[in-house]
């Protein structure tokens, strides 16, 4: 039995899918990224946390990761968290200060959070990830419901504009933050569970359920899943995935 889980993973993985479809079976947790850079100072608020100016840092950061701990496990007794390769370090020196003198990344998570099941989520198509990636941070839409009802959105509205170097930039940067994370698990001798986007998209149900009994808490029953958000590929993406291979082809 698992006290908890990492969902490891990079943008436009359907992360946040995921993290809905687990939270949804009211015993697996109720995971989010706690340890986002740019979300730390709103959770704050959102916990009604004292203001880091009130104490110092490590003060702030015990309180922070008790608070996290709690919003993470929901009603339910299994913590999750959403990380992504960029914020690994970062937390992994949070944890390394209030928890000093431990060997590993490994062993301060599991300090900290109990013994954890990593969820290696990737996708396979990455040229596909790419674009989905500069697509919403060009449009500021980010994520919608199956109704087509906008369910995050960060800027107002405005057309995509095709960008053959954004995305290639893209494409390298994702492909190096998979292998950072397979160079991680070796280094810490984890076995992560390895998910991919594009059968939890096609199947959601299937997966769910692969990852409750991993963890050792009831699955649901497939015909009971619902997935809250969409896919926001449109003709659009496949437009761009044309022209880059067309570009890509030239450029070589």
């Amino acid at each position: 039995m698992f006290d908890g889980y990492i969902i490891c993973g990079t943008p436009r993985t359907g992360s946040t899918l995921l993290c809905d479809l687990l939270a949804s079976t009211k015993v697996a947790g109720n995971p989010d990224s706690f340890y986002r850079r740019q979300s730390i100072s709103w959770w704050a608020g959102e916990w009604n946390l004292p203001s880091p100016d009130t104490m110092s840092s490590d003060e702030f950061n015990i309180l922070f990761l008790e608070a996290a701990i709690r919003a993470g496990k929901g009603e339910t007794g299994i913590f999750g968290l959403r990380l992504m390769r960029e914020n690994l370090d970062e937390l992994s020196a949070i944890l390394d200060r209030i928890y000093p003198g431990l060997p590993s990344d490994r062993a301060r998570f599991e300090k900290a959070f109990g013994k954890l099941l990593y969820l290696h989520l990737s996708r396979e198509d990455k040229l596909a990830q790419a674009i989905s990636l500069v697509k919403a941070e060009q449009t500021g839409l980010w994520h919608i419901a199956p109704d087509g009802t906008e369910i995050e959105r960060v800027a107002p509205p405005q057309a995509p504009q095709y960008d053959f170097a954004r995305i290639r930039q893209e494409v390298a940067e994702l492909e190096s933050y998979d292998a950072a994370w397979n160079s991680w698990f070796e280094e810490q001798g984890i076995i992560p569970l390895r998910l991919f986007y594009e059968r939890l998209s096609a199947e959601p149900a299937a997966t769910l359920i692969r990852i409750c009994e991993a963890l050792g808490v009831p699955a649901p029953n497939a015909a009971d899943v619902r997935p809250g958000v969409a896919k926001l590929a449109d003709e659009t993406s496949l437009d761009w995935m044309r022209r880059y291979r067309s570009d890509l082809k030239a450029a070589s």
